[in-house]
């Protein structure tokens, strides 16, 4: 069964729950700093095997100790019940 985006109202209460991320151009952003290039690559490696357990892939980018990550769910055309889940393991995995 195919995610279904979420209305503004859904949207709003589920970013409530979500420290530290924030709509920007449509996508869930969140931006993480790490103390070096391996923390920050480990960070990394845990949130790619979290994402594939649930076939729900990030768009992301790494700039030495820094991650950027963004979520959508493009064949819905926009952020998704999904897209929240995946924030949230994503946000286990940093307070790890």
């Amino acid at each position: 069964m195919e995610a279904k985006k979420l209305s503004e109202k859904g949207l709003a209460t589920a970013l409530k729950g979500l420290k530290g991320w924030s709509v920007v151009d449509g996508k869930l952003r969140r931006a993480f700093e790490f103390k070096d290039f391996s923390e920050a690559f480990a960070f990394m490696t845990r949130v790619a095997l979290a994402a594939e357990s649930m076939n729900h892939h990030p768009d992301w980018s790494n700039g030495y100790n820094r991650v950027k990550i963004e979520l959508v769910t493009h064949s819905a055309g926009g952020i998704t019940p999904n897209d929240i889940d995946l924030a949230h393991q994503i946000n286990k995995i940093s307070d790890s």
